[in-house]
């Protein structure tokens, strides 16, 4: 039997010989398509650097976790997300368990698992999508409820199921169709609950199941005819649970059941009728949950049950008091399920039941003290857990967030290599951190921050690389026109070389660009002075052998006029006879053997039209003729592999070809690659180690992933390609393995080599 060793090389000269008789074009090193495994932020990259075991990354975050999408099932112990379940691309309003080991879920969303499911899907036990049922809602989906065979839908839609259905319907179980149930609401259906042969719905509708019914209905389950149930809301109502023979109302209503009822209420199920009980809330309550004798609440209250009681309660469901329990909510609560002894909430909070908790919590029923279950829903913007439901030792929580299951990280944090995942080391820093740099078993750190390392540091600080404690190293930036920042740091030798915006560090008068000594933080003589314009800054530092190359906004360093782009003895500080004179900013530089790679805001640079982007001779400072000529506002992050050239920044063209904001470009041409992210907002870092490269920057889609949000790792073969040939995906029809937009021969070789490198 042949070695391992020489089937690859078998294949990788088979490889080679096929790709050069088919004289297949672009062929990428990367994929376009991010690492499904890599954890993101919540907020801006802004600085990678990859050591072999680790990932360093900084920036403007609070949070790192995976990309799980809105929909995720956790396991009830840990908190964590289950090993294994399919991504929805978008938000989850509704969840409910289908009674194998399953979930119905529903919501805003267009993929689950990478399969097409418009607004409502079915997950299987095995953590996969139903092939097979598929309602195709045309709209949001906002309250889903099980009985027996069939599943009963609510929302903002008009066709489901492969019918016309109103904001209501009823699915088969097993196949998704629509049945004939049509009860074909005016508008939205907000919330459903079973009792027996009865449907009851809330809303916003004012007719439904052929019956003018103010918001509140019950549905006769066999035809959809509206019941002569009526309690007749005055506004939406929001939540509904059913215990016995009362119905509980949550919503904006002042009056339902023929009573004057501030947004609570229990109802008679057999006339309608308000009871006695009556909470009186004094703002909206969204979510209802009953266990025993306890009536949990939760909403935007600040008062019920003739209690202080913020956002969540626990109400008498005799006397509508509200008990002792009082987790403190701070931030509404939209969602609430109950588990033997706890209680699970989900809303858009920060701190509930004593604890730091973001969106999502569990609560012991007994004290109402949040426990260790902490699985930390996080996002962009408005992040909130909408649904939550319990199936044996399985919470699925749906919402608008992107990701949980991560951890708290401010502003710096490094990723296994392997794995993608948070460790633990945490520095955190208490402002943005702009730059990183690593020699040894030291990571250093400059941005806007005072505190980093359990230390007060102002804006640059040195981190033990195995505990993210700062060192005693402290050169204390400060000054500046605004504040002190670091933007730009290299290492070389026993030197650090720090630009930014500041007027004094290492315990030295210095403008903007400094060396300081690695083992003491002490300002060197080396000591260029940039200047000459109103607010001066140095973005970009790379050094080449003994040149120290600074590129920023500027127009006096080194003692010579130098317009934003300069070359620096790395011994003396003084200005070399290199002169590219930019136009504008520079924002990034890279260096490979004779050329120097710029990027930034100019249009002129080493005596050429150049936008954005340019080579520049080592010797000379002139333009090359590589001249990728990127269209937008800027190119600020450079990176080098091989042939090829990595760019980053806030365009829409470049190489010749529609590029939004990151390209591979060629080395020779300056020609855009077929590789090809498609991120929508700036990238403002990018890293490359072997075969793989790191984007990090403002976007929150890139590689056509809507949910990778800030940080994205692209490696040699597609992450889709992977889990085929691990045998987690599809059939092989359609993968376009190669990236030229066919499947053929080609592709069959990249398949024989991806198998071997798989085992």
């Amino acid at each position: 039997m042949k070695s391992k060793s020489w089937s690859v090389t078998l294949v990788l000269i088979i490889a080679a010989m096929a790709l050069g008789a088919l004289n297949v074009p672009g062929v990428r090193a990367q994929s376009s398509t991010p690492h499904e495994k890599t954890w993101v932020t919540n907020g801006a990259v802004r600085a990678i650097v990859r050591t072999p075991d680790t990932v360093y990354i900084g920036g403007d975050f609070t949070y790192v976790g995976p990309v799980t999408g809105g929909g995720v099932p956790l396991d009830a112990l840990t908190g964590s997300p289950l090993d294994s379940f399919p991504k929805v691309n978008g938000e989850v309003h509704a969840c409910v368990p289908d009674g194998s080991g399953g979930w119905y879920i529903g919501g805003k969303f267009d993929r689950v698992g990478g399969i097409v499911r418009n607004n409502i899907a079915r997950i299987l036990t095995n953590g996969s999508v139903d092939p097979a049922w598929n309602p195709n809602v045309n709209g949001e989906v906002l309250a889903l409820a099980v009985s027996g065979s069939t599943v009963y839908a609510g929302g903002v839609f008009t066709s489901i199921g492969g019918q016309t259905h109103s904001c209501i319907a009823a699915l088969d179980a097993a196949t998704g169709a629509a049945t004939d149930w049509n009860p074909d609401a005016d508008n939205n259906v907000n919330a459903l609950a079973i009792s027996g042969s009865t449907v009851y719905a809330g809303g916003y509708f004012t007719s439904i199941g052929g019956q003018t019914r103010n918001y509140i209905a019950a549905l006769d389950a066999a035809t959809g005819a509206a019941t002569d149930w009526n309690p007749g809301a005055n506004d939406n109502v929001r939540a509904l649970a059913v215990s016995g023979s009362t119905v509980y109302a949550g919503g904006w209503f002042t009056s339902i059941g023929g009573q004057p009822r501030n947004y609570i209420a229990a109802l008679d199920a057999s006339t309608g009728a308000a009871t006695d009980w009556n909470p009186d809330a004094d703002y909206s309550v969204y979510a209802l949950a009953v266990s025993g004798s306890t009536v949990y609440a939760g909403g935007w209250f600040w008062s019920i049950g003739g209690q202080t009681r913020k956002y969540i309660a626990a109400l008498n469901a005799a006397t509508g008091a509200a008990t002792d329990w009082n987790p403190k909510t701070y931030g509404e609560v939209y969602a609430l399920a109950v588990s033997g002894s706890t209680v699970y909430a989900g809303g858009w909070f920060t701190s509930i039941g004593g604890q730091t908790r973001n969106n999502i919590a569990a609560l012991s029923a007994t004290t109402g003290a949040a426990t260790d279950w902490n699985p930390n829903a996080s996002g962009v913007g408005y992040t909130c857990v909408y649904a939550l439901a319990v199936s044996g030792s399985t919470v699925y929580a749906g919402g608008c967030f992107t990701s949980i299951g991560g951890q708290t990280r401010n502003n710096i944090a490094a990723l296994d290599a392997d794995t993608g995942a948070a460790t633990d080391w945490n520095p955190d820093a208490n402002k943005m951190v702009s730059s990183l740099a690593v020699s040894g078993s030291t990571v250093y750190a400059g941005g806007q921050f005072t505190s980093i390392g359990g230390q007060t540091r102002n804006c640059i600080a040195a981190l033990d690389a195995g505990t993210g404690a700062a060192t005693d190293w402290n050169p204390n930036a400060s000054g500046g026109i605004f504040q002190p920042l670091v933007l730009a740091l290299a290492v070389s030798g026993s030197t650090v070389y720090v630009g930014g915006g500041f007027t004094s560090i290492g315990g030295h008068p210095r403008n903007h660009i400094t060396a300081l000594n690695a083992t003491t933080g002490v300002a060197t003589d080396w000591n260029p002075n940039a200047s000459g314009v109103d607010y001066p800054f140095v973005f970009a530092l790379a050094i080449s052998g003994s040149t120290v190359y600074a590129g920023g906004y500027f127009t006096v360093i080194g003692g010579q006029m130098r317009n934003c782009i300069a070359a620096l003895n790395a011994a003396t500080g003084a200005t070399t006879d290199w002169n590219p004179d930019a136009d504008k900013q520079v924002i990034a530089l890279a260096v490979s053997g004779s050329t120097v790679y710029a990027g930034g805001y100019f249009t002129n640079i080493g005596g050429q039209t150049r936008n954005y982007i340019a080579a520049l001779n080592a010797a000379t400072g002139a333009a090359t003729d590589w001249n990728p000529n990127a269209g937008g506002e800027g190119v600020y992050a450079l990176a080098i592999s091989g042939s090829t050239v990595y760019a980053g920044g806030f365009f829409s063209r470049i190489g010749g070809q529609t590029r939004n904001n990151i390209a591979a470009l060629d080395d020779a041409k300056g020609a855009a690659t077929d590789w090809n992210p498609n991120a929508d907002s700036w990238v403002s870092a990018i890293a490359v180690s072997g075969s793989t490269v790191y984007a990090g920057g403002n976007f929150t889609s890139i590689g056509g992933d809507r949910t990778r949000f800030f940080f994205a790792q692209f490696d040699f073969l597609p992450e889709r390609i992977k889990r085929y040939l691990l045998g987690l995906d599809l059939d092989p029809k359609g993968l376009d393995l190669n990236g030229d937009g066919k499947v053929d021969i080609a592709d069959l070789v990249w398949y024989l080599l991806g198998k071997q490198l798989a085992k």
